[in-house]
């Protein structure tokens, strides 16, 4: 019997920049059980990488995701009620993976990113997308709940509660130019720009210093459902103290005082380009 590729390929094509593309484009990158293990496997793996400053999340060939693979829709259906529990807690286990990990992740969308798709895009931090991107909620059109894969909670803080209904009510296709004026996406490129967009943005990030890109990041994602701008500032004070004893603090005011940008010198544990693996 033929092996089966493996679902995610990972590649690191620049120093602390890891790239993982989802990797079933015959199925237009449709999710599997065997997917999302990937992808939980990966966040663990970068959760303990101090090489790693940024995640691109990405798809092979002309799409990002189709969302999950229907072949298993009846399979799943089928399912005893605990099972099917357990199962979707494995799959919800990718998008609070991408979210809790310590490096920025950035989505390089082309073609559709639908259902599951979508809400992967949605727990990245960054999301690039291509003129011809068409982002989907598609559950309901499915008969199921647009809560699914935390599309409830991570659309409407990114569009807002008006225009996250619309998606998840109507589950119409929504494109570039639109996700641009929405909110769901930071920048729209052509096709064939999208990775090398992508892989610039990454490089910006992963010239800063770790400790700082990641608590950035947990003080957003925290601040974002503060209660009150006392409660955020209480939050950002502690995490300001340890970003403080960076040793980069003391070169960055020598910089900026001698009128020179910031330059951060480069980790000595920051590895050469690797070739591609497959999880």
């Amino acid at each position: 019997m033929t092996a089966q590729p493996a679902p995610l390929l990972v590649t690191r094509p620049g120093a602390g920049i890891v790239v993982a593309a989802l990797h079933r484009p015959h199925r237009m990158n449709a999710l599997t059980e065997q997917t999302f293990r990937a992808l939980t496997g990966l966040c663990a793996d970068l959760r303990a990488d101090t090489s790693a400053r940024v995640l691109v999340l990405t798809g092979t060939g002309p799409d990002f995701c189709s969302g999950y693979d229907l072949d298993e829709a009846g399979r799943i259906a089928a399912l005893p009620p605990a099972e099917l529990l357990a199962l979707l807690e494995r799959q919800s286990a990718a998008v609070t993976g991408l979210r809790d990990i310590p490096q920025p992740v950035l989505a390089a969308v082309d073609g559709v990113a639908i259902g599951a798709g979508l809400s992967l895009a949605l727990a990245a931090d960054l999301r690039v997308l291509t003129t011809r991107a068409r982002l989907r909620a598609s559950f309901v059109t499915m008969g199921l709940s647009g809560g699914d894969m935390g599309a409830s909670w991570l659309l409407p803080r990114l569009t807002g509660l008006g225009f996250a209904s619309e998606m998840m009510l109507t589950g119409r296709f929504v494109t570039a130019d639109e996700a641009l004026r929405q909110g769901l996406a930071n920048t729209v490129t052509e096709p064939a720009d999208l990775h090398p967009t992508a892989l610039d943005l990454a490089r910006q990030i992963a010239a800063h210093s770790p400790v700082a890109t990641l608590l950035t990041k947990r003080v957003l994602q925290a601040n974002a459902d503060a209660p009150s701008l006392a409660v955020a500032l209480e939050r950002e004070a502690p995490l300001q103290t340890v970003a403080a004893r960076s040793p980069r603090i003391a070169q960055a005011v020598a910089d900026f005082r001698s009128a020179r940008p910031a330059a951060c010198a480069p980790d000595p544990a920051t590895p050469a380009p690797a070739t591609p693996t497959e999880i």
